[in-house]
């Protein structure tokens, strides 16, 4: 399905940028031109009545947009294992335990050890795509991996690791 964003200029205010879900209910957003956004819903019985106007700081844009990026690039890569027989995604917490805390993605030999990859790292909100060999971990990381069954184990197995010598 296709989504179309309308977008209406708002005379001495900024613009309005709306999409009506497959359900049925318009939602947007309020770019002022003194850089303020607010995140309306719109009445499903009067689409041109408001029924919620959420006034949202720069911080809280951005992690709304990174809560959405991740859950649709977690949802992309559920469609891909569906392509792929045999792949796998699964999200791992590195626990507070784990040796791997404060050290670098590539100390744990991951992708050379199980054959599967770390392709992305949610961090209260954010979202780090691709994260590279000298990324370091922080306790309650969520690991997003990609690969078989064996391998999955076999990261949850590594980052779960509480004994300095692993």
């Amino acid at each position: 399905m296709r989504v179309r964003v309308e977008q209406t200029a708002l005379p001495g205010i900024g613009m309005r940028h709306d999409l009506v879900t497959e359900s049925g209910r318009r939602l947007g957003v309020v770019s002022h031109r003194n850089g303020r956004r607010d995140l309306v819903l719109y009445d499903p019985d009067d689409p041109d009545s408001c029924q919620a106007d959420i006034p949202l700081t720069d911080d809280e844009a951005e992690a709304l947009a990174d809560i959405l990026g991740a859950s649709l690039m977690l949802g992309q890569l559920s469609g891909l294992r569906e392509q792929a027989a045999g792949l796998l995604t699964e999200q791992i917490v590195i626990p507070a335990g784990s040796k791997y805390v404060n050290k670098r993605l590539g100390d744990t030999k991951a992708r050379t050890r199980t054959s599967a990859s770390i392709v992305a790292v949610l961090r209260r909100g954010e979202v780090i795509v691709s994260p590279d060999p000298t990324f370091r971990f922080e306790a309650g990381d969520v690991v997003v991996v990609v690969g078989n069954r064996q391998g999955l184990d076999g990261v949850t197995a590594i980052l779960a690791d509480n004994h300095p010598d692993g």
